[in-house]
């Protein structure tokens, strides 16, 4: 048996092939003897680093002992203690899905006593709507599921559990819903809309550049490169997640900053609201209200909204601008990579997954490229 590199505890290797590391509590207040308690691994390099986790969770004061640790209170523990590697807006949505759904359903529950029937069961009835708060769908019952499975595997990890429940449960098929782009008809309807509203520039913009919401209500003017006609995405505006919220700016939704050459005629548009006067405009924001603030994201969805459900395309919201430049961009012969880039996403791979289905005038002008092919040499034979 020998000493871990802090002296904190012992490590020895068991006659069933384990590793045990064992450490100290305190003392019993009755008899005055020392409280020692185990953790095990596969190698020992595992135990050693379970002990050190324990050891430093122990010296600043929020270890709480295995045996008398709930779910609930180990999903405090892990939103305050390990949870720093995630922005402030991922942060939020993890407390929402453990103050709202974890916690009610599975946090009484000691952490060494839970198990995937437990888990499964609570998640079939928050698909059902049997708890107080709306079902989740699918997809957010899968992002819930990730909060879960975080947590439980750092627990793991110092020794709390020896193998993470969340393992064995079986979530439910998330749906992909398909694009919904704007046709070219439908893009000339809608630009003549939008003609003299007092969104039109930002809806353009937003349409030929393919920015998501957040990121084009947050183009600040030091982001234009007026000499070479792009301009460079780097941040979004977003609004705090709690009541009262303020907006603010935040990093991009990969972290992924790009820059992007625009259309003359869009680049126009720039260049004619940077001679604008404006009122005041502490965020130095490309689009504000006429009082030189920043604009509602709520605000602007309604307005688009209003215009599209007048033009008989309800089905539109105001995401598939981005779409709609995604799939003419590739109409127009533009790489995958191009494409990739220009959207921001963090893949090409991933761009060919979200566009995998072609507008049917791809199709149509692939299979004329094809039958023109045929027949030149068909007239050679």
């Amino acid at each position: 048996m020998g000493r871990n590199a802090q002296g904190n505890g012992s490590i020895r290797h068991r006659k069933d092939g384990l590793w045990e590391g064992r450490y100290t509590l305190g003392s019993d207040p009755k008899t005055g003897k020392q409280v020692q308690k185990s953790v095990y691994g596969k190698t020992q390099q595992e135990v050693r680093k379970k002990l050190a986790q324990i050891t430093a969770d122990i010296d600043n004061g929020v270890f709480i002992e295995p045996s008398k640790l709930t779910v609930g209170k180990w999903l405090d523990v892990f939103l305050k203690e390990y949870n720093g590697d995630v922005k402030e807006f991922t942060q939020k949505s993890y407390e929402v899905y453990c103050e709202q759904h974890l916690k009610p359903m599975l946090g009484r529950i000691k952490l060494t006593a839970l198990n995937a029937p437990m888990i499964q069961n609570a998640y079939n009835e928050i698909l059902a709507g049997k708890t107080s708060y709306k079902p989740l769908s699918p997809k957010s019952l899968k992002n819930c599921h990730g909060v879960l499975h975080k947590a439980l595997k750092i627990a793991q990890k110092i020794g709390y559990i020896r193998s993470n429940p969340a393992d064995a449960v079986v979530l439910p098929r998330v749906e992909k819903k398909p694009i919904n782009p704007l046709s070219d008809n439908d893009i000339a309807e809608f630009l003549k809309a939008i003609k003299y509203h007092k969104y039109e520039d930002l809806f353009k913009v937003t349409l030929f550049t393919g920015m998501r919401q957040g990121e084009a209500l947050g183009l600040t003017w030091d982001c234009v490169d007026f000499e070479n006609h792009t301009i460079r995405i780097e941040k979004q505006l977003i609004r705090e997640k709690k009541k009262g919220g303020k907006y603010k700016f935040a990093p991009l939704k990969n972290d992924k900053c790009r820059v992007e050459r625009l259309p003359n005629s869009i680049f126009d548009i720039l260049v004619r609201l940077s001679e604008l006067p404006t009122a005041d405009n502490p965020m130095n924001l490309v689009f504000v209200n006429e009082n030189g603030k920043h604009l509602s994201h709520c605000t602007v969805s309604k307005n688009f909204k209003a215009i599209v459900n007048n033009l008989g395309m309800s089905e539109q919201r105001f995401h598939n601008l981005r779409h709609t430049f995604a799939v003419l961009s590739l109409q127009n012969g533009d790489s995958i990579k191009t494409v990739q880039e220009n959207l921001g996403h963090a893949t090409a791979s991933f761009t060919m997954q979200v566009y995998a289905h072609v507008s049917d005038k791809m199709k149509t002008d692939s299979a004329d490229k094809m039958q023109a092919y045929i027949d030149n040499i068909e007239k050679n034979e």
